[in-house]
C-alpha cells in the first residue's frame, strides 16, 4: 500500500513540474526553449521554440491540470513539422471574435481594433469604435455570448475566438465543434492584479504585439508598485471593507484571492472577507454578510444604471442595507458602469483603480487626485428639467 501510494505521489509531482501533464485538452513535455520569465502570472507559462511557442493555461480550478494547450506558429511560414501536442493557433492574428469589453479595450490599446472581426454581448461593450463598427458592417455582431450566431461566426471565419472559460462549463456547445481555435482567456482567475494585467504579454504575442505590450506592462507595473510602495512606508490605519450588493437570493463577494481581494489589501484596507480562499466570487446569503460586514468602514458597490445611485435608492432597493455601518456614516462609494469604463480598463490597468482605492481609503496620500470610477453616494436624485 506504502508503494502505491509513494508511486501515486511521484507520478502527480512529475504532472506537475512537467507544467503540461493535467491532461484535461492538450499535454506535452516542453524539453528545452527559451522560458518567457512571468513575474505575477500563476496560470501562464511560455516556451519559445525556434520556429513555434508553446503556451500553456494551468487550470484555475485544479492547478496540477492543464486548461489548454497552444502552439503559436507563424502564418507566413510553413507550419513545423513534428509538433508537439496542443491547439495551433497562426500568428499575428488577423480577424479574431471577442467576447469581452476588456480584451476589446486591450486590441485598441494596441492599436489591433482592425483585427476585431466580431463580438459578442454588443450591449456591454462601450467603446464608440466597436459600435460604428458594428452598425457599419467593419464588425460583426455575433449575438449573445451564451448563445451565438454560429452561421455569422462561420460566415466570418475568424482565426480565433476569445472567451472567458467557467469551471465545469461542459465545453462551448456547437462554438467548439468550428475547428476554429478557442482562446480561453482565464486572466479573471489570476490572484493578484498585476497577474491579471500580465496577461497582455501573452496577447501582445498573439497579435504580433510582444514589444508593445511588454513595455505596457511594465509601465503599469512601475506605477502600481509605487502606489503600493507609497502605501507601505506610512503608518496608516487600515480601513475595514466589503464590496458588492445583494443580486436576487445571493450576495456575490470576491474571493480573498481574487483580484479585486488583493487591490483591497494593497491599497492598504482590511478586506472583512480575506479569508475565504477562493480567487472568483462566492454566493454567500444577505445574514452571512452582514455578521461579518455589517460594521465595515467602507462599502463599494457596482452597478449599471442611467443615474448615479444614492442613499436613498439603495435603501429602497433593499431596506436592510441601511443597518450597514458604512451606510449610515455616507461612506457607500458607487462605480456607474453605465457610464464609467470601469470593466473596460481596470482589469488590465490596476494601477488605476489602485488609486482610486487609495483616494477612499486613505485620502491623504492623493491629495491633488480625483476619483476615476468611484464616488460617494449622493442624498437624492438630481432632477434635470
Amino acid at each position: 500500500m506504502k508503494k502505491i501510494l509513494l508511486s501515486a505521489y511521484i507520478v502527480t509531482w512529475v504532472l506537475l513540474l512537467s507544467a503540461c501533464g493535467g491532461g484535461s485538452k492538450t499535454s506535452s513535455l516542453q524539453a528545452e526553449g527559451d522560458t518567457v520569465q512571468m513575474k505575477y502570472s500563476s496560470l501562464l507559462q511560455i516556451v519559445k521554440h525556434a520556429d513555434y511557442t508553446v503556451v500553456t493555461i494551468r487550470n484555475p480550478w485544479d492547478t496540477l491540470k492543464v486548461l489548454h494547450t497552444y502552439l503559436l506558429a507563424d502564418r507566413e511560414k510553413p507550419l513545423p513539422e513534428h509538433l508537439p501536442e496542443g491547439t495551433v493557433v497562426r500568428t499575428p492574428l488577423q480577424k479574431s471574435v471577442i467576447y469581452s469589453s476588456v480584451h476589446c479595450s486591450l486590441w485598441s490599446e494596441l492599436d489591433e481594433l482592425k483585427g476585431i472581426g466580431g463580438v459578442c454581448g454588443l450591449e456591454y461593450i462601450k467603446l464608440p469604435q466597436i459600435q460604428e463598427g458594428c452598425r457599419n458592417g467593419s464588425i460583426v455582431n455575433v449575438g449573445n455570448s451564451m448563445n451565438p450566431d454560429i452561421e455569422r461566426i462561420i460566415d466570418l471565419r475568424p482565426d480565433a475566438i476569445l472567451l472567458s472559460p467557467f469551471e465545469n462549463s461542459g465545453g462551448y456547445g456547437r462554438v467548439g465543434k468550428l475547428n476554429i481555435p478557442i482562446i480561453e482567456c482565464a486572466d479573471y482567475m489570476e490572484t493578484s492584479a498585476l497577474g491579471r494585467a500580465e496577461w497582455m504579454r501573452l496577447y501582445g504575442l498573439l497579435l504580433g504585439k510582444e514589444a508593445q505590450a511588454d513595455s505596457l506592462f511594465a509601465g503599469i507595473e512601475k506605477e502600481y508598485l509605487t502606489l503600493t510602495q507609497q502605501v507601505k512606508s506610512q503608518n496608516l490605519k487600515r480601513p475595514t471593507v466589503i464590496s458588492e450588493m445583494k443580486n436576487s437570493s445571493a450576495w456575490y463577494i470576491p474571493g480573498g484571492n481574487s483580484t479585486m481581494g488583493r487591490l483591497y489589501q494593497d491599497a492598504g484596507a482590511d478586506y472583512v472577507f480575506a479569508s475565504l480562499s477562493n480567487s472568483g466570487s462566492v454566493p454567500l446569503a444577505f445574514e452571512t454578510v452582514f455578521d461579518r460586514g455589517g460594521n465595515a468602514d467602507i462599502w463599494l458597490i457596482k452597478y449599471n444604471q442611467p443615474q448615479d445611485k444614492t442613499y436613498s435608492e439603495l435603501e429602497r432597493d433593499y431596506a436592510p442595507y441601511a443597518r450597514f455601518k458604512a451606510f449610515q456614516d455616507r461612506k457607500v462609494y458607487g462605480c456607474n458602469t453605465n457610464h464609467v469604463p470601469f470593466y473596460e480598463e481596470s482589469p488590465f490597468h490596476p494601477e488605476l483603480l489602485l488609486k482610486d482605492l487609495i483616494k477612499i481609503f486613505h485620502p491623504e496620500l492623493l491629495p491633488d487626485y480625483d476619483l476615476k470610477y468611484f464616488s460617494n453616494l449622493a442624498e437624492l436624485s438630481l432632477i434635470h428639467i
